[in-house]
Parts: structure tokens; sequence; C-alpha cells
């Protein structure tokens, strides 16, 4: 189980882990207890079928105070102000006050029902209402918008230094780019130009220059680019802009040339702040969207975003000096005519009343309709009224489950045709949207089609760039071209968060969604439909959720939203006539924190959750009070009172867990082990612990210091910020921690050998007298001596030899000494117990008190090779064969004798064979020489 929760806590994944076997504790009750606790976490458990035949019965809850303590809940964790976007109370109260005023007109309205229906039509009437009300509710959790208000405390326009400005050099006459050379130079700063083409694209090409044009300027104030005006195809790569393609290189470039300032990015008409204020260029929105994730991948370099007016006024330019001029501040700006406007993000409900239902009728285009969402898509449209459907996607009819599609789709009662169409192959969109019949005329687009990356800036090349842009952006481009000015009823585009606020690995698939919000913006300023949703991930479906991917966004704060409620917010969306909308689950005390924790999210500022998260404090508040609650008791002790104190702190713990009498019965130093601690009550008392000091303790807290005495201890330097006192390891201790030229130091050996050699004295002794170590074999090993004997060599399953090399107390072993119970040493192989013992020895030899190392930077390298103890057993005893593996594991055999003394530097295994052992001492040397370890 404790492995299961360190890996659990160590992906910040959303999991319980339950345990039904404790030591002395694996019957009935105890697996009744953990299913409580799994159905007290949230879990179904079916109490029927595991109580049946038990006597088990419901009883009433006493409606005291349990305990003389109140158990009622006093809230729900709604966002300020109520429910998701106040809907669920709007409902009610609506609801409520109908029935006060006994209005039976407006409740059968609301029912849907006959206002003379019995009560048994009533009640699925009130079951329909509130579960209907309560998905509504939740919808409008989901909803949010991109807002623009004006910053009424923008600075004054003071630059200094030297600053970049790279320009296009097709562009670079454009009167804008004039305005803003001089505006920044009336305003301080020193002005270097910097004129950029399309042999610029290679990243080391445009690195050098910005390396010399740095090196020439005497002090770099930053760099502004207006790479974005130039918003021709890029050579080679025409789902390109020039200046996207190049803005992309100019990001990457000024890393490798590691340029000492932040990078501005300038557009004109990618934004608009408000009705009067047109957006005009959706190309240029695609900088917006790379910028935003070049502020998360790279935030030493960012500096921000910028929209400027058509021409810049001496006014203007004093305002985007005054931009420019604040580091850390706002960065997402644009500078109008009338002042400063900074970005928002905004929930975004729909008001009380508004139609929620939308009619398809005639013939609907649906690109990308054979793919997950598109066939979610398709049946909404069906089930809505949709005659003919168009479904295109690259492969047509042999994409898998197309033809399931169709089948299903034509079984609800439409016509459907499914077409083999690249959206963003214009000629083959045209070929279809002329195939649709004249008698279901086309009335509306739903364009789902897209290709995703996950890939950072600075891995991203040009070429996947162009792929991932063409898949969202063509499509998208070739129906608002083909389509021109024809009436729809709707004309909707699947956009992504990744476009609203970025995300890593996402700055080209969110350049080209920011595209479609801003495509639809300056539809719908032409007059003409469009919605655009910009979702969050779905479930069973949905590009984010593939793979793993789903569950990672999970953990970070965004839930895949279920699709029948997600469709029903995509009708909600189209019925609103909303233009641009966000729609996704976001869980904001998870998400705003990780997503800020680099650089600081001004466009996340104004949501109510966000506020609430800046003045809580962050997720440590509970735990900091709780660590200075500590201190505070501890800080009137003596030093020999606190001890006493943390160490009773422990004692206590510990025995509750356990289930003691009381805390007397922890001794101080036993180890948790011996007091029956396993992987479960381990991270209880870690639990326990940290909510107690409010440190963030590991799950193997008990392993790593394995008695109260060393747990305490421990407490005392993390609570108090006083290290303990460094242990006493005698004169061979820090033999290693010298200069690199320094002598290796052997401070003690010991050994086990054949001819009766327990120790170096005894060795030499053998050597010196020329003994022999060659003997008759024991007679403790169970061996048939007898019968396996024969003089032939070539005899198979027999030996010919009388005598051998033998370690005859090789199994006078004392394993309570060393924690280890009988049975696991009779499974573990000899050189293992072996090497405990002469472990023990070598430290008593060199006059280190083994307990004294615990925690100690000491590294263990061992020269190991199987033996082959316990592989010809034709049956396991029951007892023994849970211990096999780990006894007779090589790579196990160092593990043991640091997890034993508790030494923190490496352990390693070296089989090399007839050399493992000087590997090993030459392993051992160098650690020691690097610094990895002191012993």
């Amino acid at each position: 189980t404790l492995p299961v929760q360190q890996t659990v806590e160590a992906a910040e994944a959303q999991a319980v882990v339950i345990g039904t076997l404790r030591r002395d504790e694996g019957g009935l009750e105890r697996f009744l207890t953990s299913a409580a606790e799994v159905f007290a976490r949230g879990t179904k458990v079916d109490w029927a079928i595991t109580l049946e035949g038990r006597g088990a019965r419901r009883v009433e809850l006493p409606t005291y105070a349990f305990q003389r303590e109140r158990y009622w809940l006093d809230g729900f964790g709604l966002p300020p102000g109520g429910g998701a976007a106040d809907g669920t109370g709007s409902v009610d109260e609506r609801f409520w006050d109908v029935v006060q005023r006994q209005d039976l007109e407006s409740l059968a309205g609301a029912l849907a029902v006959d206002s003379e229906a019995p009560l048994s039509a009533v009640l699925p009437a009130l079951s329909a209402y509130h579960r209907n009300n309560r998905d509504q509710s939740t919808i409008d959790g989901w909803r949010y918008r991109v807002s623009w208000k004006p910053l009424s405390d923008a600075a004054d326009g003071s630059l200094s230094g030297t600053w970049l400005v790279v320009v296009p050099a097709s562009r670079a006459e454009d009167e804008l780019v004039s305005g803003v050379l001089a505006g920044l130079e009336r305003h301080g700063a020193g002005v270097v130009p910097v004129a950029v083409d399309e042999r610029d694209l290679d990243t080391d090409v445009l690195a050098e220059r910005l390396r010399e044009a740095a090196a020439e300027a005497p002090e770099l104030g930053g760099v502004l680019s207006l790479l974005a005006l130039d918003e021709r195809s890029c050579p080679g790569h025409p789902a390109l802009t020039g200046g996207y393609a190049l803005t992309l290189v100019l990001v990457r470039a000024m890393v490798e040339a590691d340029v000492p300032a932040r990078l501005w990015c300038g557009t004109r008409g990618a934004v608009s702040v408000g009705r009067s204020d047109r957006l005009t260029s959706p190309a240029q929105a695609m900088i917006w969207a790379l910028g935003r994730v070049a502020g998360l991948e790279l935030p030493p370099l960012w500096g921000g975003l910028v929209d400027l007016p058509e021409s810049l006024d001496r006014r203007g330019a004093e305002r985007l000096a005054g931009v420019l001029s604040v580091e850390g501040g706002e960065d997402q700006v644009a500078v109008r005519g009338s002042g400063v406007f900074v970005r928002r993000l905004v929930r975004s409900a729909a008001a009380v009343g508004e139609g929620t239902s939308w009619r398809a009728r005639g013939t609907v285009l649906v690109t990308g309709g054979t793919g997950g969402l598109g066939g979610q898509v398709a049946r909404w449209l069906v089930r809505s009224g949709a005659e003919h459907l168009v479904l295109t996607s690259r492969r047509g009819l042999e994409a898998e489950g197309a033809a399931e599609l169709k089948a299903e789709l034509e079984g609800m009662g439409a016509e459907v045709t499914v077409a083999a169409c690249d959206a963003a192959d214009r000629d083959a969109l045209a070929a279809v949207l002329d195939a649709v019949p004249e008698h279901r005329p086309l009335t509306a687009v739903v364009h789902a089609a897209g290709v995703t990356l996950a890939a950072s800036l600075l891995e991203t090349e040009l070429a996947d760039a162009a792929t991932v842009v063409s898949g969202k952006v063509a499509g998208a481009v070739n129906l608002d071209e083909l389509l021109g000015d024809r009436e729809l009823d709707a004309f909707v585009v699947f956009s992504s968060i990744s476009g609203v606020w970025g995300g890593g690995s996402q700055g080209v698939y969110g350049s080209g969604n920011a595209f479609l919000d801003a495509l639809v913006e300056r539809r719908r300023a032409r007059g003409l439909a469009g919605t655009a949703v910009s979702w969050g991930p779905w479930a069973e479906g949905g590009m984010a959720t593939r793979d793993d991917a789903g569950e990672q966004l999970a953990r970070r704060g965004l839930p895949a939203m279920a699709p029948q409620l997600a469709i029903a917010a995509l009708e909600r969306a189209v019925a609103g006539d909303d233009g641009v909308v966000t729609v996704v689950d976001v869980d904001w005390e998870r998400f705003a924190p990780s997503f800020t924790a680099v650089r600081p999210s001004p466009f996340l500022s104004d949501l109510d959750e966000v506020r609430a998260l800046e003045t809580k404090g962050g997720d440590g508040e509970s735990a900091d009070a709780a660590g200075a609650q500590l201190r505070e008791r501890l800080k009137p002790l003596t030093e020999g009172e606190r001890d006493r104190a943390l160490l009773d702190l422990v004692r206590k713990h510990a025995a509750s867990v356990l289930g003691y009498a009381s805390a007397e019965m922890v001794e101080p130093n036993r180890a948790f082990r011996d007091l029956g601690f396993d992987s479960l009550t381990a991270v209880d008392l870690r639990n326990r612990l940290a909510a107690e000091t409010g440190l963030g303790l590991p799950a193997t807290l008990v392993f790593d210091y394995p008695s109260a005495g060393v747990l305490a201890a421990h407490l005392r330097a993390e609570v108090l910020g006083t290290t303990s006192p460094a242990p006493t390891t005698g004169s061979g201790a820090n033999a290693g921690s010298g200069a690199d030229d320094e002598p290796i130091a052997i401070v003690s050996m010991s050994c086990r050998l054949p001819g009766g050699v327990r120790s170096p004295e005894d060795l030499w002794q053998l050597v010196d007298g020329g003994g022999d170590a060659i003997s008759s074999f024991p007679s403790d090993r169970g061996w048939d001596l007898s019968g396996m004997y024969d003089p032939d060599p070539d005899r198979p399953g027999t030996f010919y030899a009388r005598e051998g090399g033998f370690l005859y107390d090789a199994g006078e072993f004392d394993p309570g000494f060393f924690g280890i119970s009988p049975r696991e040493a009779l499974a573990t192989d000899p050189q293992q117990r072996l090497l405990l013992e002469t472990s023990w020895e070598a430290f008593e030899r060199a006059g280190i008190n083994p307990a004294s190392v615990r925690g100690s930077q000491t590294g263990v390298f061992v020269g190991f090779s199987g033996s082959g103890y316990g592989t010809n057993l034709e049956t396991v005893p029951e007892d023994v064969e849970g211990h096999l593996l780990t006894g007779n594991a090589g790579s196990v055999v160092s593990g043991r004798l640091a997890y034993t003394y508790g030494l923190e530097g490496p352990a390693v295994t070296v089989d090399t064979a007839c050399s493992s052992s000087l590997v090993a001492l030459h392993l051992a040397c160098q650690s020691l020489r690097q610094g990895e370890c002191d012993m």
C-alpha cells in the first residue's frame, strides 16, 4: 500500500489509498472498516451485498449532537457570491416565489405539465425540473468570456536604456513603425531598429544579429517586436504569415543569443476592446496566443503583448512608453485613443429568461464530423431537427467508426452524407458545398476539424507549426470566404482554452485557436452569424483527454466535461448568440496556483475565486498556522524540555495509530518496525504528524527515521530550524571528504573466508603460516553426501570431490539482532546474512557506533554474484515464499545494508563476475572523490 500511496502523492493525483490487511488485523472486521473508510471518502459501496446475512440493519441517526459536538454542514464550497454564477439560487428563488404566490398557471408552465395534472404526473416533472436546472447551473459555472477594462493607473511614459525594435523589412516604412520608433525616442529610450526578412528565418542567423545589436547597446532596456505587421505568406510555409514565422524564430533566437532583456510583441487590429473597436487582423491575433505561451514557458524572457492603434499619435506613444516601462505589471494591453485597456477573464452566465433552445433545419455541415467531438455534435444536430448532415473528414467513410456513425444518424431519421474532404483544401471544400441539395439548403456550419501538437516553442519547427495552423485555420478561412455573406442560422467554430490563456507546449495549437476566435469576432462585426466556443477538455473523445492527458489536466484543476453537458452548453451558446465564449470546468483552487507559479497572471485576477485564493494566502495557510502554534508551545521550553515534548508528541501519535494503551509503550529507541508499523500505519502516523506540525512529510517517514527518538530529532530540526549535532563517527568517518588528491583511507576491514578465517588477522595468519583453507563438506546443510558423491566426473547430478572451501558457521546468524524474522532469514541468501554481520563488525572495528551513522551520507558498494540459493526447491514452504524474492535478488543486497543502518549515500550492487569486488571498490573510491558520499 505504501508504494501506491507514494505514487499517488508524487503524481499529485486525486485518490485515496486504503488497505484491507494489517498486521494481526486481517479479518472481516478490518475489511468492513476499510470499506467504510472508502465509503466515507465518496466511493460507492453496495452495503446490501457486503452485509448480506450478517444481521445488519438501518438505524436512525440521533438528532442530538454526537459526543456534544455538532457535525452539520456549514457550506458547500461554492464560489463567493453563491452557486455557480448564482444560477441555482436564482432558479430556486423563482420557483418558490411561484409556489408561495400559489400561481398555478406559472407553476404548470415551469414544469411543462397541465395545470389539472394529477400528482403522479407532477412528481416526474418536478424531478426533471430540478435535474435540468441543476445541469443549467453547472453549465453557467463553466461559462467565461474575455473582457477589456480601462487601466486607471497607467504609468507615465518614461523609458531608459537602449531598445531593440525588430521590424519586418517589408513594413519598415509603415507609418505605425515610424511612429513607434519616434515615440520611444521622445520618451527616453535609445532606439536601434533591426529589420529582418526571410533570410532571418534561421534561428542561428537571427541569434547572431541579436548578439551583435545587443553588444553595441550600452544598456539594453528591452526588445519590442513589430514583426506581426507582416501578414504576407511565409516563403516555404504558406500556412503561416511571415510575421508569425519570424516571431517564433525571434523567441528561439533570443534564448540562443541569451539577450539580457524582455521581449514585447506589438500588433495592430489583433483585438477588440469594445463594440466600436473593430478587430481587423485574425492573423495577428495568433501572435497573442504565441506570446501567452512564451510567458509560461520562458518567463524571464517575456515582457508582454500590446495592441496598437492604426497610427500612433503623441498621446498614444506616451501610453505605449508607459506600458513598456513597467516590469512585472500588465502583460496583455491595448493602447487606444481613449486610453489603455487590459485583458481580463470574467464569468459569462446567460441572463435570466434567455432562450436556451435552438432548432437546426435543412442541411448542416460538420467538418471533422466523424471524430469524437464531431460525432457528438452530429447526434445533437439530428435531435435538434437537422434533416441532412454533411460530415467531412480526411478519410471520409474509411475513418474509424464513420460507417457506424452514419448508420446511427440515419436510424435517428436524418439523411447523412460522409465526404472525404480536408477542409484546408479549398477546392475540395467548394465541391462539398456545391453538392448540397437545393431542396435542403445549407443553413449552418460547425467547424470541429483540427490538428494538435504538444511541443514547447523551443522545440517547434516552422514545418510543424504550419501543419497545425493549417489544420485549424485554413478550414475556417475557406468556409468564411466560400460562404461569403450568405445568411446562415449558425457559423460555429470549435476553439480551445489554449487560445484564451495558453498552456505549456500549446503555443502553436493555441495560435490556431486564437485565429478562430478572432475570425468569429470579425464576422460578427460584419453582421454575419458567428459563434466560437473555446472549449476546455471533453470526456469521451476530446483531443485533450487522449492517452493520460485527461488525468494530468484533472490533477491541474481542469477535469473533463461530460459530453451531454458540453453539448447543452454549445446549444446555449448558439441560441444565446454569444459570439465568443469559453466553456471549461475549472477547479480554481488547484489550477490558479500552478498556472501562476512561475509568472503572475493579471488576466485571471478579476475572478472572485482567484481573489479569494490571494486573500486566503495560498494552500499553505493552515499548515503554516499549525507549525506556528507548535513553535509557540516549544519556544519557552529548555532544550531538554523541547526534545522531550517532541518525543512525547511522536510517541503519543504512534501509540494511537498502533492501538497501544499509552504512549509509554512506545520505546524511544525501539525500531518502528519492531513496534508493529507497516506501510499503512506508517502513512497514518505521517498524516497525523503532518497535521500537528504543519510540515510536508514523506510517506516513508517512519522508514527514513525508524524510531521515535530519531524521528523526534528530525522534527526538532524541521520545526525549530535547529540542526542536530553531527553523528560521531570516529577518526575515519570523513576520510574521503578532503581534496581530490587526498589518499583514500581504509579505516576498517572485516571478513569471513574458508579455513576458519573470521577477521583480517586470521587471514594474515593463514597466509603467513602457509595454511590450507580446504576442508571436508559441512554436515549441517542437508546434503546427501554419500548419495551425491561419484568418482566419475562426467556423471551428471553428482560431485567427485571430497573437500572444498566452506564457511562452517554460515548458518549461525542471529536474525533478531538485525530485526529480521527467522522465516525471512531462512529465505535469505547466506551472502546477505554474512554481509550484515561483517558490516556491523567493520563499524565496531573502526570504533564507530553503528547507530551513529544513521542519516549520514555513507555509501554502500557491494560486489555480489548470485549463489542459486533456494532456486532448486521443488516446493516452496508457504511461510517463506514471500521472502524469497528480496532474499535472493542481488539488487537488494546493498539496499538492505543501507536500510539497516539508515545510510543515505549511494547504494550500489555490482556483478561483473570475478572482478565484482574490485569494481565495487573502484566505484566507492570514485564516489568519495566526487563528494557523493562522506564514507
